[in-house]
């Protein structure tokens, strides 16, 4: 049943009902043959449209698994514009870690063992927004310690001032 049906109590007058046998005595019967048969092309071709868009997309989808213990990297800034994790900027860094695994919640996502640093942070992520961790001592990123205060903001400071005046 259609919410319209649902709503009114009666099907939509429309070129998809129309194959109704009430509404051929008014129309007449070759015009509501040709209706439906157009409707049915429609269809079809819109079937075929899907289709090839579905097979177009599964080329570049593939389902990913992880293990619990598996190093993950974390995709900090996944937006431009939008300051996750205290990394703004052009230059900064997109992943941040490595982080292991604590368990699987649900199909795509799982939750992760964040510093203390991140504890304001959720910690079950989506599997898009992790990648596989190669061991190599020359890749460990940590992220930097910010002070957020209760309007979730910070200040940023200067490390050294290069030149006085």
């Amino acid at each position: 049943m259609t919410p319209f049906e649902a709503l009114y109590g009666r099907k939509c007058r429309s070129t998809v009902y129309w194959d109704d046998r009430a509404d051929a005595a008014m129309l007449g019967p070759e015009m509501i043959h040709e209706i439906v048969e157009q409707v049915h092309i429609i269809r079809q071709k819109m079937r075929a449209a899907q289709d090839r868009q579905k097979s177009y997309t599964d080329l570049k989808r593939n389902d990913i698994e992880f293990v619990v213990g598996d190093k993950m990297l974390l995709k900090v800034s996944p937006m431009r514009g939008v300051v996750r994790f205290g990394n703004k900027g052009k230059l900064s860094l997109k992943h941040i870690g490595p982080y292991e695994i604590l368990d699987r919640v649900g199909e795509v996502a799982y939750r992760l063992a964040l510093p203390p640093a991140l504890d304001r942070v959720h910690n079950i992520f989506h599997v898009s927004q992790l990648r596989k961790y190669v061991s190599d001592p020359t890749h460990v990123l940590e992220p930097e310690h910010i002070e957020i205060d209760e309007q979730l903001s910070y200040v940023k400071e200067p490390k050294e001032i290069l030149i006085e005046k």
